[in-house]
């Protein structure tokens, strides 16, 4: 699945333990971790892939796949977020 939308919490709220690390950041889930559910489920936890779309590296943080403390230019994400907004929200006409 994609990067930080709670695969890891997902699977430690169906084993009712903390049994997977989470975080807020990318990155967390380093390798793939089975996980006993009961007898006949084991479950999978695995980081997250972002699959290349052909965007611009710039639009790499947008798909979460970089945690924002790591990006050497903040400012081509924050360009390309703002080129994704209509100019009436960006300049509050």
């Amino acid at each position: 699945g994609y990067p930080n939308v709670g695969k890891s919490s997902l699977i430690n709220s169906l084993k009712r333990s903390r049994v997977c690390g989470v975080g807020a950041t990318p990155g967390v889930t380093r390798c793939l971790q089975a996980v006993q559910l009961d007898r006949h489920i084991q479950l999978l936890d695995c980081p997250g892939v972002v699959l290349d779309s052909g965007d611009p590296p710039a639009a790499a943080p947008l798909r979460g796949a970089l945690a924002p403390q790591r990006l050497r230019d903040p400012l081509s994400p924050a360009i390309a977020i703002l080129r994704r907004c209509p100019p009436q929200q960006v300049h509050g006409d």
